[in-house]
């Protein structure tokens, strides 16, 4: 099992640093431009900081930039940072949203990936733009302006059937989320289901990633405790927040462990509601906890969408989670608790895999 850290702003360079340190092999770069800081200023700074992490954007969103300049953007970390540079491509829920966009649909996201992989693998592809196709290629490669060798892994970020499919259809690996994706065994299912309906066989180096919201818990200690709500508070509560947008664009129901706070929460919302409820409610995504949020988290939601336990139950159900096929995860911590928890967690838990 790989461990990964997450950068999302280039004053906090030396979190990777010290993530590198302490043995996490893997380093995602947010890409939410209203949010977080620029996707590739921040990998070039990153990449120049550090000598082993693997490094790639995590989540790249494909309706923020051109596929060309993607791929560009890629190929030239890839310059900076020799055979650790990777990518990950996502429809974009976070940074779409606080345009008042809904994310990309897979359609969209296959295509884009689609001409991406083969500019990194130095092809000719046919790109369409304004509904005009013309074939494209990195040119004047004598000059060095980019590096194509070794070609950046391409990996489709995915939860949903259709795209998990996508991943086995054209990718080099998936980044998912559990437990909101499903199991393991239901998340490669979809996978390999892409995979031969585009009559491929899944490399034995197909990667597997997730995002996934640890709690470490003290002995004995309740879900209700103050510490628990500080630091897991952040990443449940961005959870709502998908769960809001999802049933206010689609009616879709909620799932029944959020219900008993789910009419209670909607009547939040909407008091809150204005012009710019799309940037305030995302604000906080993964760094922070609005006080008037807090009262939301109970015990079943934070089981419900949390690996939680003392140290020795994460061990052990990270050792599950990869014998089910699991390679990596990264999750992250509250901003301002991000170092304390990143070094008790490699202390208490990656030593002991």
């Amino acid at each position: 099992m790989e461990f990964g850290v997450s950068v999302g702003h280039i004053s906090a360079l030396d979190y990777a640093q010290h993530g590198e340190r302490l043995g996490f092999t893997r380093c995602w770069v947010t890409d939410t431009p209203l949010l977080r800081s620029n996707l590739f200023a921040t990998m070039a700074a990153v990449a120049m900081k550090t000598r082993t992490i693997q490094l790639g954007c995590g989540v790249a969103v494909c309706a923020m930039r051109l596929a060309p300049e993607a791929a560009n953007g890629i190929a030239t970390i890839n310059a900076l940072a020799p055979g650790r540079t990777f990518a990950i491509f996502g429809t974009g829920n976070t940074a779409m949203r606080m345009l008042g966009q809904r994310p990309t649909g897979v359609k969209a996201l296959r295509e884009y990936v689609r001409v991406v992989r083969a500019l990194l693998h130095g092809e000719e592809v046919a790109y369409s733009l304004g509904g005009e196709a013309h074939p494209i290629r990195f040119t004047a490669l004598e000059h060095d302006p980019i590096r194509l060798d070794p070609p950046p892994p391409v990996h489709v970020a995915a939860n949903g059937p259709l795209g998990l499919a996508l991943a086995g259809e054209i990718a080099d690996g998936l980044c998912t989320a559990i437990p909101r994706a499903g199991t393991m065994a239901e998340i490669m299912a979809h996978v390999r289901r892409g995979a031969a309906k585009a009559g491929r066989e899944l490399a034995a180096g197909f990667h597997t990633a997730a995002l996934v919201n640890v709690l470490m818990l003290e002995p004995g200690e309740p879900l209700t405790s103050a510490r628990v709500i500080g630091e897991i508070g952040p990443a449940v509560m961005t959870n709502f927040h998908y769960l809001f947008d999802r049933e206010r664009e689609t009616g879709e129901e909620p799932p029944p462990y959020v219900r008993p706070v789910w009419n209670e929460y909607m009547a939040f919302r909407r008091s809150r509601a204005g012009a710019d409820a799309h940037l305030s409610m995302h604000a906080s995504h993964y760094a922070t906890l609005d006080p008037a949020e807090a009262r939301f988290i109970t015990p079943e939601i934070v089981r419900a969408l949390c690996i939680i336990g003392e140290p020795p139950e994460l061990v052990e159900r990270l050792r599950q989670l990869e014998g089910d096929g699991l390679k990596q995860i990264t999750f992250h911590p509250p901003f301002e608790q991000r170092y304390e928890v990143m070094a008790r967690f490699a202390r208490s838990v990656m030593e002991k895999m």
